[in-house]
């Protein structure tokens, strides 16, 4: 199960599958990732080859993020074997 998502278009497409607020070309690519987070309970869940799983530092320190294209990355941390505050951002 899905906690917080952060980022207002991720979590319109999440909820309803509008991609109005996301760029529509990584909606594939998105709608995976957000079904992977779903069924994960931990970081390691998320350690499929392709997504570049890698621990966050500084602001985002606890966090944990995969890739979706070039400098775009789904941000997550977990809380009670759960992902929330999810986040898309550029990290550039």
């Amino acid at each position: 199960m899905i906690g917080n998502i952060r980022h207002k278009g991720l979590r319109q497409f999440y909820e309803t599958g509008t991609r109005r607020g996301i760029n529509s070309q990584w909606a594939n690519r998105l709608s995976d990732l957000l079904a992977r987070l779903e069924i994960s309970r931990e970081p390691s869940d998320m350690a499929i080859p392709g997504l570049n799983l890698h621990p966050l530092t500084g602001k985002y320190d606890g966090f944990y993020a995969v890739s979706v294209t070039g400098n775009w990355r789904v941000v997550f941390r977990f809380e009670d074997n759960k992902p929330t505050d999810i986040d898309l951002v550029d990290y550039h």
